[in-house]
């Protein structure tokens, strides 16, 4: 089993796209994979990282006539406005994504996530940009922390800003899934550090907690297959395996022993891709559920899929009863593709 990996590459041909956050993991992947896969005329990174896009514009130097380096900010929307102009597509992955630092600087997060959104919504709209999609968390479903509270608001600006698009006919959706194997700050690298440099154990915070996970990889492809389905509106969930964190950490070094730290402020101890209430107005493909809008302008933006069917009556999609489970062998196999 595996989640979407588009076969049918959506065709950018001589088009135009922008990523915010570009220079970051998902970012660099994404833009990567467009440029071996697709004809897309013109790439934008969107980052305020400088450092980092040095280091991308010195990989990618082979194709330095298809990219374009934006340092800025979500923050600032002349400046989305002025690297937006000729834009034919965007991919919001800028945020602030540490559920510890978020709670102990709330209000600079909800200038990125929150205000950054509307910005991005706001310079789409004005360059006449054809979609958007923007990436969210399960920690906006149910949230518990302000990065999740943080990433559900998000979530609703992109959601109701379709209403907004007019003529204009820009069309914006989300896509929600897991954590990301082996991504900067995640806890896969946290770990591998700690074996490299000699640890005699590994903190946990909880054996019983469970994560949703996908490959970056898998994450790129199933973004650009979402650019194709889109009418606008919806929230796009792939359909990820789940594992326990302690059996994460047996799988990369099954001799050392676990220290159980306590689960941090503002963690869940699972999490959850699909909540109950969402399950009442949501369809299902082999590969993903679909979240629909509960706007009056859905209908009319609506472009019907084939092969969907409603999920069950108040189903929910969460770490924890999801049947889809990794063992150790693939945890095993999974990690040997995440370098260290």
């Amino acid at each position: 089993r595996n989640c979407a990996l588009a076969e049918n590459v959506f065709d950018l041909t001589n088009k135009s796209i922008l990523v915010t956050g570009g220079s970051g993991s998902f970012g660099s992947a994404f833009i990567e994979y467009l440029l071996v896969h697709t004809a897309a005329r013109r790439i934008v990174v969107y980052s305020r990282d400088e450092h980092k896009q040095h280091e991308l514009a010195q990989i990618l130097e082979n194709s330095a006539q298809r990219l374009r380096f934006f340092i800025g900010d979500v923050r600032d929307v002349k400046r989305l406005s002025v690297a937006m102009r000729g834009v034919d597509y965007v991919v919001h992955a800028a945020a602030l994504k540490h559920v510890t630092i978020a709670e102990y600087n709330p209000m600079e997060c909800i200038h990125t996530n929150i205000m950054g959104a509307e910005n991005v919504v706001n310079a789409a709209l004005q360059n006449g940009v054809r979609r958007v999609i923007s990436l969210s968390t399960d920690k906006a479903a149910n949230p518990i922390n302000l990065y999740g509270a943080s990433k559900l608001a998000s979530d609703k600006v992109m959601v109701s800003s379709n209403g907004l698009s007019g003529d204009i006919g820009t069309r914006f959706s989300v896509v929600r899934y897991g954590n990301v194997l082996g991504s900067r700050g995640s806890v896969i690298p946290f770990f591998q550090k700690l074996i490299a440099d000699g640890a005699i154990s590994l903190p946990i915070t909880n054996p019983e907690m469970t994560r949703f996970w996908i490959t970056l990889p898998q994450a790129v492809s199933f973004v650009l297959s979402c650019f194709g389905m889109m009418g606008g509106g919806e929230i796009f969930v792939p359909k990820l395996p789940s594992a326990n964190i302690l059996d994460l950490t047996k799988a990369l070094a099954p001799d050392i022993r676990t220290e159980i730290i306590g689960v941090r402020p503002g963690e869940k101890l699972h999490e959850v891709l699909l909540t109950k209430d969402d399950s009442r107005h949501s369809i299902e493909l082999d590969d993903r559920y679909i979240v629909e809008p509960e706007f009056v302008f859905w209908e009319k933006n609506r472009k019907p899929l084939e092969d969907t069917r409603p999920v069950i009556k108040d189903f929910q999609y969460d770490s924890l009863s999801n049947v889809w489970r990794l063992s150790l062998e693939d945890l095993r196999s999974l990690l040997e593709t995440v370098e260290s």
